[in-house]
């Protein structure tokens, strides 16, 4: 087996959002404050709160992830980030409305210390937002430029010893790959040409990866995944990860489809609506925008159940997602599901599910999670794509020679075994436990699960 070396987290990790006055950003940065003072417990992040089991189950030997792995210590983040309103964090926060006052005023004084630098906006990617903190140049090559010097400003003024870029900022409008996208010239030149097809996005992703700095990307819009930019993360030796954050309705599918396909059982159609408030539903409420969330949220069901091999069961199911924009609800996301089924005989049955549940506070351990295993990616030598890190995602990128995994146990189970292989541990198997024996000269086939 490859042994494995990881650089130790040293120093101070900086993490720079991409929207850091949004809803998101701003319940992930009063939570992880308040956590790293004892005054919350980080709900919801795997990284603090997972476990993962090592050697025989017998043996009782399950550490901490982050006890296992070496990965950055909460007292070592340092934030900041770009946004199209310049108002400190806290003032942000409050305008959002996902925190109440009284979590809030735990790290007022921390909040109210950051304020965004100018973002990359252009309202033609996102018809329903305005902003008037906001960069402006000859052209989207200048504005990376910009970009760039941000990082390295930012980097200097805290003596940070490494950086991530996340992206946790509003959906852009649906943009397919075209050809300024398809190698790393051709989007150098588009840039400079301010061509339409390289998006806000897209200018983030070049501007990190070329200061040899991990990028995630958050929301569902085509954005590092262009082969343009995997070429240059490949040359730059440099991990990055996307799309679009699992959180509501999209984690339960993961959960509720590979039980049905693990039983045999048919689906007829799958009617999934979704009403939300916030700034994420304003702005989804406009057609080209809505596409680019409908195109994740519809790639999922076929990933798992797999139609072509089981005609029988799901070659012809029905399935539509709605997002509808309903101000009154604020951060409080209600995901309705309606799923017809059949069984033995095809006898039809139905699940009615109803998630009343709060966007960002099921993103922002997300958000916690990825920075720090995408610092850790960069610190053990990975580079280009993170499958491993589809667990986060509803529409995870993935080499063009590979199929996305979509099920969200077996995403954990290779998650924790990529961690396994990193820190020179076999991966879990089995075989052990199922009445297989082990004998010399077999050819096994090993089945891995998860803890």
């Amino acid at each position: 087996m490859k042994s494995y070396e990881i650089q130790k987290a040293e120093g101070k990790l900086g993490i720079l959002l991409v929207g850091i006055s949004g809803a998101v950003s701003t319940a992930f940065l009063a939570g992880t404050m308040a956590v790293r003072k004892g005054k919350a417990i980080p709900v919801g992040s795997l990284t603090q709160l997972g476990t993962i089991r090592i050697g025989k189950r017998i043996e009782e030997n399950f550490p901490r992830i982050k006890d296992f792995v070496p990965l950055a210590e909460l007292n070592d983040l340092v934030f900041g980030g770009w946004d199209i309103r310049n108002e400190n964090s806290y003032e942000s926060a409050k305008i959002a409305g996902v925190l109440k006052d009284s979590d809030l005023d735990l790290v007022k004084d921390e909040l109210k210390s950051l304020r965004p630098m100018k973002a990359v906006f252009e309202k033609q990617y996102a018809k329903r937002l305005d902003g008037n903190w906001v960069k402006q140049a000859e052209n989207k090559y200048e504005l990376m430029k910009q970009l760039r010097a941000d990082i390295r400003a930012f980097k200097e003024a805290h003596n940070l010893d490494r950086v991530v870029v996340i992206w946790s900022a509003s959906t852009e409008i649906f943009l397919p790959i075209s050809d300024v996208h398809k190698n790393l010239q051709s989007f150098v030149e588009g840039m400079k040409n301010n061509s339409f097809e390289i998006a806000p996005s897209m200018i983030y992703a070049y501007a990190a990866i070329a200061e040899n700095v991990p990028f995630i990307m958050g929301a569902p819009n085509l954005s590092v995944e262009t082969p343009a930019l995997i070429e240059f993360a490949k040359q730059q030796k440099v991990p990055v990860a996307g799309k679009d954050f699992k959180t509501g309705q999209t984690m339960v599918k993961t959960v509720i489809a590979p039980m049905l396909k693990a039983r045999m059982l048919g689906l007829n159609g799958w009617f999934s609506s979704n009403i939300l408030g916030n700034r994420d539903g304003e702005v989804l409420d406009d057609p080209d925008n809505f596409k680019t969330k409908e195109e994740s949220k519809l790639s999922v069901l076929d990933g798992i159940l797999q139609p072509d091999l089981y005609p029988e069961l799901y070659a012809d199911y029905y399935h539509k997602v709605r997002i509808n924009y309903y101000p009154p609800s604020g951060d409080d996301k209600e995901g309705w599901d309606n799923i017809d089924i059949f069984g033995w005989l095809g006898y039809k049955m139905q699940l009615k599910i109803d998630f009343l549940c709060k966007d960002s506070i099921l993103a922002a351990p997300i958000v916690l999670d990825l920075v720090l295993f995408g610092d850790l990616a960069q610190r053990s030598g990975m580079k280009g794509i993170q499958e491993w890190l589809s667990f986060y995602f509803k529409s995870p990128i993935h080499d063009v020679n590979k199929v996305p995994e979509h099920d969200l146990f077996i995403q954990l189970m290779k998650l924790k075994n990529t961690l396994r292989k990193l820190m020179n541990k076999k991966p879990i198997t089995h075989l052990d436990t199922n009445g297989i024996e082990d004998y010399k000269g077999h050819n096994e086939s090993i089945v891995l699960t998860i803890d």
